[in-house]
């Protein structure tokens, strides 16, 4: 058994046929010792009989009386005196032996409560026998134990750490895109493990056979290898797939002379844990998002009290009594990600900001409502915070997307949620109509609501080319940005420090672009029905989408 190909260690033996709960007591980094048979003892017996082979490990049965035989402090100076690889003891090891295995250097491990040593003993001989069925064998057990971990719902936080246990090992578990939900982390790598987080999350270092996850159930081997940037460590990584595509995947880091069968096991059938608790976890989130949205419906129709409503909060943990805000979103244009995208989105966001607020995807208006809990102090700067976080996201994950955002009136009381979706539903429709990516807040468009209410469109762009005619004349003819300039000097309130900035230019060239505006429209800016007239001329551009 001490053939280099055939050596098992005391590590090999915690991994592949101690029972799945032991725990290192002492010795932690001795598990590579050799172990070349194990042999049972009594505690209620005497040693000085017992005879044993050198790297011997020795499973202490449980004490049947309280005096006579030996005692742990005993066992373990016989272990040194007779080079046994380790102690496995059934019943916990006291202070004093515990000091006295520090002191020889030999490791103890402890088994579960009511564990059978002969069973023991005879999975240790299995494995010394027979390598490859001891591992299936533990295959099957490590499965049993990680299903009957989410079978008991114990959660996520449970299976990851009973896959570190089992592997000594950092385990992380990310979602599809590459976020990390889940981590067990071992002392040994904190000092590089913000750099482990770094390439884990990027999809260019994943796998190539990993990469798409409508096609990684076609992968061969389910657990592959991986080298990490840290020198000399790597990963095991298993797809977590439900449904026949990837939802996830599990990644368990360490040396990569230190990875073995066993965690290759745990890779692959943690992976399947997982998939189950995502899979439940899917369920549960889905019926809770069809019964917060019959309820949010009922509640738009006016069919729900203030008594049920709060009630109903109660259940989605969230407080119906604050003032809230209606958010309505949606998609422009023709080729778009989903409605379930948009609303996952924005139901990551509400999660990360910690706001508090209620989200539903209304399929048959095509649109994403989101009743914000805001600030009772300033409640429309809170919800337009929020909502332009939406956008920025949105703009960031989908640079060729847009996005409309509109946004009610304030809800005192559960009675004004009505109104304040209609309000936002309103705004919504201008955002679409200005093609703004910008959050429209009902109370600033009265213009704008003003301008569409008036039917007589060729009135509305005669006006226009009247007022703004000779500055786009201009424009065209010089390639020059006067209407440009004037949108941002009204979008900066007449600033010309703010307009200068946000047009990146001097504050003299500026200037000049002001004086011909001037003088190429024959207006004066200074004066206040001026600045009207062009900023509605500006506005109806806007709304009439006018070139």
């Amino acid at each position: 058994m001490t053939d280099a190909a055939h050596r098992v260690t005391i590590e090999d033996v915690r991994k592949l046929a101690l029972p799945l709960g032991t725990k290192v007591v002492s010795g932690d980094g001795l598990l590579q010792r050799t172990v070349a048979w194990t042999t049972v003892i009594s505690p209620d017996e005497t040693t000085a009989a017992k005879t044993l082979q050198t790297e011997e490990l020795i499973l202490v049965a449980q004490r049947e009386n309280k005096t006579g035989g030996s005692s742990d402090v005993e066992i373990i100076r016989w272990a040194y005196d007779n080079q046994a690889s380790a102690v496995v003891m059934s019943d916990n090891p006291s202070a004093t032996a515990l000091m006295e295995a520090n002191a020889y250097g030999i490791p103890v491990l402890t088994l579960p409560p009511n564990t059978r040593v002969r069973m023991v003993e005879k999975q240790i001989v299995s494995l010394l026998v027979d390598r490859k069925g001891q591992i299936e064998l533990r295959g099957t057990q490590i499965y049993r134990q990680l299903t009957q971990i989410s079978s008991r719902n114990e959660g996520m936080p449970e299976l990851i750490s009973a896959m570190a246990r089992l592997t000594n090992k950092a385990v992380v578990v990310q979602d599809k895109r590459l976020q990390i939900l889940y981590s067990s982390v071992q002392p040994q790598f904190v000092a590089y493990w913000d750099d482990i987080e770094g390439f884990l999350k990027k999809l260019d270092n994943l796998p190539v056979e990993l990469q798409d996850r409508l096609k990684v159930t076609e992968v061969e081997n389910p657990v592959l290898m991986q080298s990490l940037p840290t020198p000399g460590l790597a990963r095991l990584v298993s797809p977590i797939i439900t449904k026949d595509i990837g939802r996830g995947y599990l990644s368990i880091v360490g040396r990569d002379n230190d990875l073995d069968d066993i965690d290759a096991l745990v890779a692959e059938h943690g992976a399947a844990a997982c998939a189950l608790e995502m899979a439940k976890a899917k369920a549960i989130s889905d019926t809770e998002k069809r019964l917060r949205g019959t309820f949010l419906d009922r509640l738009l129709i006016g069919d729900v009290s203030q008594q049920e409503a709060i009630r109903q909060g109660e259940r989605f943990d969230h407080d119906m009594t604050q003032t809230h805000m209606a958010i309505v979103m949606a998609w422009q244009g023709d080729k778009t990600p989903s409605l379930r995208r948009l609303e996952t989105i924005v139901n990551s966001l509400v999660s990360s900001q910690r706001a508090h607020a209620l989200t539903w995807q209304r399929e048959r208006e095509e649109e994403v409502l989101v009743f914000h809990a805001t600030d009772e102090k300033d409640p429309i700067s809170a919800a337009m915070k929020l909502a332009k976080v939406f956008t920025s996201e949105i703009q960031k994950q989908y640079p060729g997307a847009r996005v409309a955002i509109g946004l009610g009136q304030p809800a005192r009381d559960i009675t004004a949620w009505r109104s304040s979706y209609r309000d936002a539903t309103q705004a919504l429709d201008l955002a679409r109509r200005l093609q703004t990516d910008m959050p429209l807040y009902i109370g600033d468009l009265g213009v704008y609501q003003l301008i569409l209410s008036l039917s007589d469109r060729e009135k509305l762009v005669h006006f226009y080319e009247k007022t703004l005619g000779s500055l786009l004349d201009y424009d065209m003819r010089q390639h020059a940005d006067l209407i440009k300039t004037l949108e941002a000097f009204f979008a900066c309130h007449g600033n010309l420090s703010q307009t200068a900035e946000m047009l990146i230019v001097h504050r003299n060239t500026l200037l000049y672009r002001m004086n011909r505006i001037n003088e190429i429209a024959q207006v004066d800016l200074e004066r206040p029905e001026i600045r009207l007239a062009l900023h509605l001329a500006l506005t109806i551009r806007r709304l009439l989408a006018l070139t």
